[in-house]
């Protein structure tokens, strides 16, 4: 079962018993566990999970793989010494990044673009059809997600103030249940929730939409700093499968289709089109002015980074903003001494 916020506390009560059992950090005596946070939505790393990739790289290690239902989950993990790798989105990692969170983590790879992925939807008895007719409405979100931060620059573009909507802070299952049951009119959620909101919803935009408008959001890989710098084997071992994987996508995307289809219970059919609503880029495209660029020639992820926070910053849900040279000094692409 995907953890929660609401059961993230059992989880960091248990860290102090993981570390002394050896399902802990990289200090002495536990350096062979590798602890990884992932999300069951369509992606690349459910691939490296389903093929047990990682386990056949590091035959030595013990490789524990845990669900959220969110990055606002995953940061409180971090917090808690729980994770060593994590997929996390734009948003959450932007947050981790700026006070009070400060999290000690890296950006290594971007894993995708989202695109239409992560959707804002009504319900169709609402009878709404833009967005400039939400105020007064109650439209739920994870908050601190990538999706809380898109449904924030909707109502921005859209003409709308945020305070005239009743924002629901809710996990993607229980987003869900709240639907079904009548409670929310709208929620701005991810796949495969997202598609079964959309069977009796009204997609008002998504996430590709906003990226085109300015307001980009990504998915990444993070790893705890410490962890980094003192595994740069396991580390190179995550990034040639999960580089093999993205390429994979592009190749044969069915293949990895039916790895998703197998982790998180979809249809086969199902899980290539959910795959397909989002862009990959390899490490070499990665690498790319418009991403992590170069040592000599850094390119505009920090930018990006720093763009969401202050985003964040004003509509109050971090305390302020680092300079850019904090959220370059997270960054770390891949192929940049990571192998």
């Amino acid at each position: 079962m995907p953890i929660s916020r609401r059961n993230m506390l059992a989880l960091l009560a248990s860290a102090p018993v993981l570390a002394s059992c050896g399902v802990g950090g990289s200090s002495p005596g536990e350096g062979r566990s590798v602890r990884v946070a992932f999300q069951n939505f369509a992606d690349s790393t459910l691939l490296v999970k389903d093929q047990r990739t990682l386990e056949k790289a590091l035959p030595e290690h013990k490789i524990t793989w845990t669900a959220f239902d969110s990055g606002a989950s995953i940061n409180t993990a971090f917090l808690g010494g729980a994770i060593d790798l994590a997929v996390i989105g734009s948003s959450p990692a932007a947050a981790g990044l700026c006070p009070p969170l400060n999290i000690p983590y890296q950006v290594i790879e971007l894993l995708n673009v989202i695109g239409d992925s992560e959707a804002l939807v009504v319900r169709k008895a609402t009878g709404i059809t833009k967005i400039s007719e939400l105020a007064g409405r109650k439209i739920a979100a994870p908050f601190s997600s990538t999706a809380h931060y898109s449904l924030l620059a909707a109502l921005e573009l859209g003409g709308v103030d945020a305070g005239s909507v009743t924002l629901v802070d809710l996990e993607p299952q229980n987003i869900q249940a709240a639907w079904q049951r009548g409670d929310i009119d709208g929620a701005y959620v991810w796949t495969p929730v997202l598609s079964v909101l959309q069977q009796d919803g009204v997609t008002l935009t998504d996430s590709a939409k906003l990226a085109a408008a300015g307001k980009p959001t990504l998915t990444f890989t993070v790893a705890r700093k410490e962890f980094l710098d003192a595994n740069p084997d396991v580390v190179g071992k995550w990034l040639a499968a999960t580089n093999d994987a993205i390429k994979l996508i592009k190749t044969d995307p069915a293949a990895v289709a039916a790895a998703v289809s197998r982790q998180i219970g979809i249809g086969e059919a199902d899980a290539l089109a959910q795959l397909k609503q989002n862009i990959y880029l390899d490490h070499d495209e990665q690498r790319g002015p418009d991403h992590f660029g170069t040592p000599g020639a850094p390119g505009q992820l920090a930018n990006r980074l720093r763009d969401t926070a202050e985003f964040l910053r004003e509509q109050k849900k971090v305390d302020q903003v680092p300079d850019l040279a904090t959220f370059q000094a997270a960054l770390r692409a891949p192929g940049a001494g990571n192998a």
